[in-house]
């Protein structure tokens, strides 16, 4: 399918366009191979864990390109301090479904920023006794990260811009884009 140029596609408040969908595709099955090939001699199905909202279409991608068994829960979570402000501690909204205690478990995630979300969910699912846990992010802006947090498997690196598309949104708009755009700056 031919690329359409980005005076066509772009909203007013998009720069510019950062990852087409043919480089994501690419991208999320270089990663699906990588995890097949880690897990294809274990015995229980690997659990996905997507963090709702901005993991969900990264995990539908990835989660279709696995051929080892697997099953697919998800979590939703805050990370707000006080003021309102994306900063500080992070609570449960809805928890998993499925019991991660001796199993394999994979947090799929859309974005490591700060590190504090992936850090703490880190450290709770390893108290639930997972048998191994290990970590996959759709995009990394590593110049941001506050927390050192160990990430297995990585999209891409991006640069610190408030990027939109692939499951990632301004106020729940562009959620569903097929690419990843930049954004203007936002005065609110």
């Amino acid at each position: 399918m031919a690329q359409v140029s980005e005076r066509q596609t772009l909203a007013p408040d998009l720069k510019k366009i950062l990852l087409t969908e043919d480089e994501i595709s690419k991208r999320v099955s270089e990663l699906a191979s990588e995890i097949n090939e880690k897990y294809k001699d274990t015995q229980e199905p690997l659990i996905l864990v997507g963090v709702l909202k901005g993991s969900f279409i990264f995990l539908s991608d990835l989660s279709r390109k696995l051929t080892i068994p697997h099953v697919v829960d998800f979590i939703a979570v805050s990370s707000y301090g006080s003021g309102g402000d994306k900063r500080g501690e992070v609570r449960f909204l809805m928890d998993t479904r499925e019991n991660i205690t001796g199993r394999d478990v994979l947090i799929v995630e859309d974005i490591l920023d700060s590190g504090n979300t992936l850090y703490y969910l880190t450290k709770i699912f390893k108290s639930r006794g997972t048998k191994n846990l290990e970590t996959a992010v759709f995009l990394d802006k590593s110049e941001r990260h506050e927390m050192e947090v160990d990430v297995k498997y990585i999209g891409f690196e991006i640069p610190d811009v408030w990027v939109v598309g692939y499951g990632l949104d301004y106020k729940e708009k562009y959620r569903t884009l097929p690419y990843v755009a930049e954004m203007y700056p936002q005065k609110d």
